[in-house]
């Protein structure tokens, strides 16, 4: 069931609808096209790396349904619905599967309903909520969820937005701890230390969007899995996490970084 809470501000730049922006949808405003070309005249390969972010969501989905029988996924911070949403690729392999979405965006929120359309076998709910608020996540998803089989919880570009170091960890591993052995972690970020223009990207994007972000070490984010077991090849940059074998963008946007990993 979706639950709305927020009126929409469309003279504040957005996460989810400058992503959009950058992929190519309708779903944003004036300001938040503003604040993606801002951005992509600093950081020319943000659009790839929203692209190669998605590709590894498809991939790591996957391999949670296929090769760890996971049937359960709780998304925190999903944006707006494009092609191979989490549940699209969950139910098109396990159509059993049910998939709990999060974010605290209106226009989200609005799309919900097209969210909501998944396999009859499995299940989707949308839940607005804020990811500085592990307990009303889980509270609300344990209506769709059985936190008592495996989950696989997806955090992709989302952690950047827990601006406090000590926090992200916290909520991180509330929701880890919230699910049992054979759960699954999925953790996409960008990096600190390694590109200038993304560093002015992020200063940009501070002085103007919603939300501030963070940028972390590949240190701080292989921190997150601590008491995980970390699945190969570990914390790389998103093309080069199990790519497929005819893959060609391995070198793309190396400053974003994923993960997975698996709950003992």
């Amino acid at each position: 069931m979706a639950r709305g809470r927020v009126k929409i501000d469309s003279s504040v730049a957005h996460s989810a609808r400058v992503w959009d922006y950058w992929l190519g949808g309708r779903d944003n405003y004036a300001s938040d096209r503003e604040a993606g070309e801002q951005i992509r005249q600093v950081l020319p390969d943000v659009v790839e790396a929203a692209r190669v972010d998605r590709a590894f969501l498809i991939r790591a989905v996957r391999h949670l349904v296929d090769e760890a029988g996971i049937r359960q996924f709780l998304d925190i911070g999903t944006g707006l619905p494009t092609a191979n949403n989490t549940h699209e690729v969950a139910q098109a392999a396990a159509p059993e599967s049910r998939i709990v979405y999060v974010d605290n965006d209106p226009i989200v929120l609005a799309h919900a309903r097209a969210l909501l359309v998944g396999s009859p076998l499995g299940a989707t709910d949308y839940i607005d909520a804020d990811a500085h608020d592990p307990e009303t996540i889980l509270r609300v998803a344990a209506e769709t969820l059985d936190f008592s089989r495996p989950v696989g919880i997806m955090m992709l570009g989302v952690v950047q937005f827990i601006m406090d170091d000590d926090a992200a960890q916290a909520i991180v591993k509330r929701l880890v701890d919230a699910a049992p052995s054979g759960s699954h972690l999925a953790v996409a970020h960008p990096i600190s230390g390694v590109s200038a223009p993304l560093e002015e990207a992020v200063r940009l994007w501070n002085q103007t969007g919603s939300a501030p972000q963070a940028l972390r070490t590949p240190a701080q984010i292989a921190a997150f899995f601590d008491g995980l077991e970390l699945l190969e090849p570990g914390v790389v940059p998103c093309p080069q996490w199990r790519p497929d074998p005819a893959a060609t963008d391995l070198d793309v946007a190396p400053w974003r970084v994923c993960a997975v990993g698996r709950k003992p």
